[in-house]
């Protein structure tokens, strides 16, 4: 009776595994990429637990005299079976990896030639090349999130999305997925669908939330645009007399050959027409852009629009409304690329020079907005090879420095924010300003006013790279004992600015190192910066001590802290930035070179392979 039993069970078992087995089979030529991937795998785990098994049994015998003839054929003809289509699958397996390494390649080439047409802006031929590389690997994702941004500029959304979703498919923590199908979403009006996929964004990774707020604040931006233009249009149709005149003024106003007095009149009287968003979004809609675009004299728009700054009445706040609009204008920005240094800087400059003759307020938002362009590349190269245009800038932060209202400041602010942006370019006349430059933020380092102080900081951080005489001054004036009172205090921004100008001191100024190291004990500041969240903080912290410890007893005031730990994790760490790593590994390398007893320390911690593999990094030393 046993006997029948245990033939019965053989007999099962037999029929499960063949079950099995054509399950597999059935998988492996599903057309869904996630069931075949399945079944790839659980293939590649059966081979491997049938050499397991066939090295146990290699080392055991079974003696079931017991079971019939018939019983040990079919264990026979099951083992032969199961064998013979494991090793087809073997050899299958192995010539699908070859074809897929093929394919990858293939893939890549594709993948290339397609970022190359989209740089080119031919979208077309992009999703050509996407499509094509889909062909050969169906599951790659960057295949799909590139089409869908291709789509994206085709404004083809819904396909976009649909790539996008495949893209999720393929790695369902693709955050470029989500933000494209956010941006698809939002071109389409669906306001909450799009806010839902910037969330996943900040559940994937919470580091992202400075993308997350911005994408968030574009979406709201959009829907408040949106209801704004509803609303505008009513009041039209409702025959509501603000709305029906800036209609009647842009049309006056869209009359050709008219002279300059006659677009100057139409236009003082539209900026006191545009006191509100909805007389803004009434400009917007009314075809304001078009009338800018298609008239020779009204494109100087942006000089008649500036010169609003000079009233006292509410026209100044309503001129500047209509030209903040103006700047987010693409077609504005190319022609502001003809016009800027010839009909715009000698005005604006001259505007700064008048900082106390004319609208402070509307001074300050007018700096704000010329800061705004800067953005594009073609205008502030232009601005910032103007060397008028600095010797104002440097005028107005004397003038607010010595007068020191709260409209001043906010001048103050605004040309400040300007001159970082136009720091972002590097070219002579910068050069040439550079120690008045800097010798005016240190100054500002004294003004109550915390933004005040940032900005300086931050405008340090990006002057000092251009000149060492410059750096020279800044230390001999103090410099490196400020920023270290600032980052005990200040903020992220506050740090970010301050250790990139301690990290631009010490790296060649021998009296900077030594006033860090006299400033901050211990590098108690350095060594807090060094576990900040912020990988730009973290990378400049690292510099600035390896710089540091060149100094006599630097590296043996740190003996007692756990400086070494903290290297080892930047040195071996992930960071996206790998001049994190390099810093750090470079620090940890010249801290045992100045104080060999942070070796043994280095051993407990097993990170003699990470110090010795950053020893090429180590030919500063």
């Amino acid at each position: 009776m046993l006997a029948d039993e245990e033939q019965e069970e053989d007999f099962q078992r037999f029929l499960r595994r063949v079950d099995d087995i054509t399950n597999l089979v059935q998988g492996l030529n599903s057309t869904d990429s996630a069931v075949k991937e399945k079944n790839i795998a659980e293939t590649e785990k059966r081979l491997h637990d049938q050499e397991t098994n066939k090295e146990e049994e290699s080392k055991s015998t079974v003696n079931r005299t017991v079971i019939s003839t018939r019983a040990s054929d079919m264990a026979t003809a099951e083992a032969v079976n199961a064998d013979g289509f494991l090793a087809i699958l073997e050899k299958d397996a192995k010539e699908r990896a070859k074809r897929r390494k093929r394919n990858e390649h293939l893939a890549n080439a594709l993948k290339e030639k397609g970022n190359d047409a989209f740089r080119k802006g031919d979208y077309v031929i992009a999703i050509q090349k996407y499509t094509e590389g889909l062909e050969k690997l169906k599951d790659k994702q960057e295949l799909y999130t590139n089409r869908a941004q291709a789509y994206l500029k085709m404004h083809d959304y819904e396909k976009a999305i649909g790539d996008c979703e495949w893209a999720l498919k393929c790695n369902e923590k693709c955050i470029k997925a989500y933000f494209l199908m956010g941006k698809a979403h939002l071109a389409l009006k669906r306001y909450s669908e799009s806010r839902q996929c910037y969330e996943k964004i900040l559940q994937i990774d919470p580091q992202k939330e400075s993308l997350f707020k911005d994408c968030m604040n574009e979406v709201n931006l959009e829907e408040k645009r949106i209801k704004d233009e509803e609303r505008a249009m009513k009041k039209v149709q409702s025959g509501k007399l603000a709305a029906l005149s800036i209609k009647e003024l842009l049309q006056k106003l869209d009359r050709p050959d008219q002279n300059i007095l006659y677009y100057t009149g139409g236009i003082r009287l539209l900026t006191g027409a545009v006191k509100d968003c909805t007389e803004q979004t009434l400009f917007r809609t009314n075809n304001g852009f078009s009338i800018l675009k298609d008239n020779e004299i009204v494109r100087r728009w942006l000089q008649i629009l500036m010169t609003f700054v000079n009233s006292a009445d509410a026209r100044a706040s309503s001129a500047m409304n209509i030209l903040s609009d103006l700047t987010e204008e693409e077609r504005f920005k190319t022609q502001c690329h003809v016009m800027l240094s010839t009909g715009v800087l000698p005005l604006f400059t001259q505007l700064l020079t008048s900082a106390k003759l004319v609208n402070q307020a509307a001074l300050a938002r007018c700096i704000g907005i010329m800061g705004n362009l800067c953005a594009d590349v073609v205008i502030r190269m232009q601005m910032a090879e103007c060397k008028e245009c600095w010797q104002a800038c440097l005028k107005l932060v004397d003038e607010c420095f010595d007068v020191s209202t709260p409209k001043y400041q906010e001048c103050l602010f605004a040309v400040l924010g300007l001159m970082m942006n136009l720091l972002l370019e590097s070219n002579v006349v910068i050069q040439y300003f550079a120690v008045d430059i800097s010798g005016r933020c240190m100054s500002l380092l004294r003004d109550k006013d915390g933004r005040i102080v940032t900005r300086a900081i931050g405008v340090l951080s990006r002057i000092l790279p251009a000149s060492s005489s410059a750096v020279e001054e800044v230390v001999k004036g103090g410099v490196v004992k400020k920023m270290v009172t600032f980052l005990k205090a200040g903020g992220q921004i506050t740090s970010n600015y301050g250790i990139k100008t301690l990290s631009i001191c010490t790296r060649s100024n021998r009296q900077a190192q030594e006033d860090l190291v006299k400033s901050d004990k211990r590098f108690s500041v350095l060594l807090k910066l060094l576990d900040s969240e912020n990988e730009m903080i973290v990378g400049n912290a690292a510099f600035c001590l390896g710089q540091c410890l060149v100094v006599p007893g630097a590296a043996t005031s740190l003996l007692n802290s756990n400086v070494v730990m903290i290297l080892l994790k930047h040195a071996g760490g992930d960071a996206t930035r790998t001049l994190v790593q390099e810093n750090a590994a470079i620090a940890l390398g010249k801290l045992c070179v100045a104080e060999p007893r942070h070796i043994f320390q280095l051993r407990k911690l097993n990170g003699l392979a990470i110090l010795s593999s950053s020893m090429k990094y180590l030919h500063s030393i």
